[in-house]
């Protein structure tokens, strides 16, 4: 399940994109003072931000500068600003997306679908490239430095999720989320007990790293 954060200053708006956001599976958090926009991004490590270019306390566009300092979570920015100057520099500044108000809840919806589809992509073809790790969707199945990785369905799953965003600490609230496609009632001593089998597969062709490592209290992250 991806998250994303909703900076906009307009309760109403704020909670319609939130209940449309969470209608198509998401996970959201709304923050509506600009000055809290960054802390909140820090706390959540969101997927996505949608960011409101007109906000109390620190503007969208500073806001989008300063998180360019230390992350590169895609940014759509919404105004109700449509001057040119306005859009280009927020692009300029690192936003990926750019929608002008009044829009419809359903075309955010997509937009952030589409984005989060190509950046996870990337992201994912990146990662496997440089870690040696390959996950066939088609196929259902996994390698690891050329090596096949004889996985369950559920395994799989955790494997990519936790792959598509290595490096990213995934609890284990969000990691059930994965497991099964029926959405099965389980424990989150169900995703340990997978996580174990999937590590110990794993490290029969890493045997010195700790490929999936525990954050204690918190969840697990992929370290390949």
């Amino acid at each position: 399940m991806a998250t994303i954060v909703i900076v906009e200053d307009e309760p109403k708006l704020g909670a319609l994109l939130g209940d449309y956001l969470k209608a198509a599976g998401y996970e959201t958090h709304w923050v509506a003072d600009g000055l809290e926009a960054l802390p909140a991004i820090k706390r959540h490590a969101p997927d996505m931000v949608l960011l409101d270019l007109m906000l109390p306390g620190k503007d969208g566009l500073e806001i989008c500068r300063e998180l360019r300092v230390f992350s590169e979570v895609p940014v759509i920015m919404l105004t109700a600003r449509i001057e040119e100057i306005d859009r280009l520099l927020g692009l300029e500044l690192g936003a990926d997306d750019y929608i002008c108000k009044p829009f419809s809840p359903r075309e955010v919806v997509a937009r952030v679908k589409a984005i989060l589809r190509r950046t996870r992509g990337a992201a994912a073809h990146a990662a496997q490239e440089a870690t040696g790790l390959h996950i066939d969707e088609a196929g259902y199945s996994v390698s690891l430095d050329g090596h096949d990785i004889d996985v369950t369905p559920v395994e799989f799953r955790l494997l990519r999720a936790l792959a598509s965003s290595p490096g990213k600490i995934f609890s284990r609230d969000r990691l059930l989320d994965q497991l099964y496609d029926d959405h099965r009632v389980v424990t989150d001593r169900t995703v340990d007990s997978h996580i174990k089998n999937l590590r110990r597969k794993l490290e029969v062709w890493r045997p010195d790293q700790d490929v999936i490592r525990s954050i204690y209290g918190v969840g697990y992250r992929l370290e390949l």
